[in-house]
């Protein structure tokens, strides 16, 4: 009878055996997911830290025979220290990212996964360069993921000069791809990571040779993220065992309730120690596994504990959403709302919405339809994300004024979050979350009545001057015939009868509350004979 064999494998080795996991499931999205990766990283260097980015994000077909594309992508951000390069490019699971504050990457994974997903079929290294700010030198690395230890294996390394002050980081991988089929994706990719970054200039040239340009709309950055401590709705048994175990000294359980989370101060900290039964001098590292578990029993159920801080959150703004939507789909109506901070789970969330109506945007069966998850356009997986759903399914857009069977309608949700509930590693699309989705409702329906009021007073609009055209057929005939009466003497009665009709239109303008200024204007500028 044979025996079952028992093994480990390193984090490295599980992403390289289930890339798809990471969003590289075929050629097409490996090189969609690895400009998403490598553009994130660039605009969290970037924005975040107070700089207004510039990016430069280029493909090129360098082996046609095997299909191997050259992906380069540049920024002007705050660089990556020398010592921390091999990690941050070739250990899966290292991040800067593992803290309590939104960020675009979540995972620890993009990047090294675009790594791993181009070491499989060509032999090409990943190669970077970078200078941190300040810095008088520009540092290059050539590396590989060592996929059984998850080490970085670097194959070359140098730094020169850095004469022009130049800083960021520029990163050129190289992967076996299908630029036709991911043509579109990428596009419209970059196209909506600008609606949410329009501070930013993003230069793309594709493989056959076509430059886009998106010049920067605003120089008006959003409030960046602040790293906050835990709340005590989101603690489990193993968060508290790591902090403890973080601490490495033996503080009183009270202190270290007050000092570790947030929204616990010194009367509440008593509060929960008294019901959990501990002595508030107790030293935290002598807790018993069964005291921590009442602990977070008591935590979780306590109802008087302040709603998780949105310090951690980086809104885009109502007003930087609009300008986008104007700028960029040219519509005739626009309107953003961001809502006020909620929680889940311990996790405070902010839903923004922004709708664009008419104008320039054509015509379609549903409305466009822009998710962003912490400022990360979601492009893949639409019928399955929560947005889709309330926008497609839940909202009755005819009750706002919409009734063009293919309205020419755009809907933008963005949703920031300490912890984005996705459904897979991939982020493109986000699970049904009740709170979540009754805040993306609630902000929709927010912008909708204010399309709707527009919507209303541009019919009433237009019902008025079908009424000023009918009404103008008739004014020259009533003020002609009025003059030669009032007159009296025939000379007079073009004077008086445009006299007549002026006083005429008023009466007309004023009834009909017509408040088009340039119609207004036109209309008092005609001469009888043109009426």
């Amino acid at each position: 009878m044979s025996s079952e064999k028992y093994t480990s494998i390193s984090p490295a080795e599980f992403f390289k055996r289930n890339p798809e996991l990471a969003g590289f499931s075929n050629p097409a999205r490996a090189l969609y997911q690895t400009i998403r990766e490598l553009v994130e990283n660039a605009l969290d260097a970037t924005d975040v830290h107070g700089i207004l980015p510039s990016i430069k994000i280029l493909i090129d077909l360098v082996n046609p025979d095997k299909q191997v594309y050259k992906v380069n992508v540049e920024d002007n951000g705050i660089g990556i220290p020398p010592h921390v390069v091999p990690n941050a490019f070739g250990r899966v699971l290292y991040s800067s990212k593992y803290v309590l504050r939104q960020t675009r990457g979540m995972y620890g994974l993009g990047v090294k996964a675009a790594v791993l997903y181009s070491q499989m079929y060509q032999d090409k290294p990943v190669e970077v360069y970078t200078s941190p700010l300040n810095s008088k030198r520009i540092y290059y690395f050539k590396l590989k993921i060592d996929v059984t230890k998850n080490e970085p294996v670097v194959l070359e390394k140098y730094s020169v000069s850095n004469d022009k002050g130049w800083h960021g980081t520029s990163v050129t991988l190289y992967l076996v791809a299908d630029w036709q089929r991911a043509k579109s994706r990428v596009y419209e990719y970059i196209k909506k990571t600008y609606v949410v970054a329009p501070y930013a200039e993003i230069t793309f040239r594709d493989p056959d040779g076509n430059v886009v340009y998106y010049q920067r709309l605003t120089e008006k950055l959003p409030k960046p993220p602040e790293e906050v401590k835990p709340h005590p709705y989101g603690v489990d048994i193993e968060l508290i065992k790591y902090l403890i175990n973080k601490l490495n000294k033996p503080v009183p359980v009270r202190d270290f309730l007050i000092n570790e989370f947030q929204s616990i101060g010194d009367v509440t900290a008593d509060k929960i120690l008294e019901l959990v039964n501990i002595n508030k001098n107790k030293k935290v590292t002598d807790l018993t596994d069964e005291e921590i578990s009442r602990l977070v029993e008591v935590m979780k159920k306590f109802e008087d504990f302040r709603p998780p801080s949105a310090e951690a959150l980086s809104v885009i703004g109502s007003d930087i959403i609009e300008l986008s939507l104007k700028k960029i789909f040219n519509p005739e109506f626009v309107a953003a709302i961001t809502r006020k901070p909620k929680a889940y789970q311990g996790h405070p969330f902010i839903v923004e919405a922004g709708i664009a109506y008419g104008g320039a945007i054509p015509p379609s069966p549903e409305p466009v339809v822009l998710r962003y998850a912490n400022k990360i356009p979601l492009i893949y997986d639409e019928k399955s994300d929560v947005i889709w759903k309330v926008v497609s399914e839940e909202m009755d857009w005819k009750r706002y004024g919409i009734e063009e069977e293919q309205p020419p309608l755009v809907v933008m949700v963005h949703l920031c979050s300490t912890k984005v509930p996705y459904k897979s590693a991939g982020k493109e699309s986000i699970a049904d979350v009740e709170e979540i989705e009754k805040e993306i409702k609630l902000a929709l329906m927010d912008v909708a009545r204010q399309l709707k009021a527009y919507i209303s007073e541009k019919k009433k609009e237009e019902e008025a001057k079908k009424k000023l055209i009918t009404y103008l057929k008739y004014i020259p005939e009533v003020s002609r015939s009025l003059a030669i009466f009032v007159a009296g003497e025939k000379e007079k009665v073009p004077e008086v009868q445009n006299s007549i009709r002026e006083q005429l239109l008023n009466l007309v303008l004023k009834k009909l509350e017509i408040e088009d200024k340039q119609l207004v204007e036109e209309i008092k500028n005609y001469k009888v004979e043109e009426l």
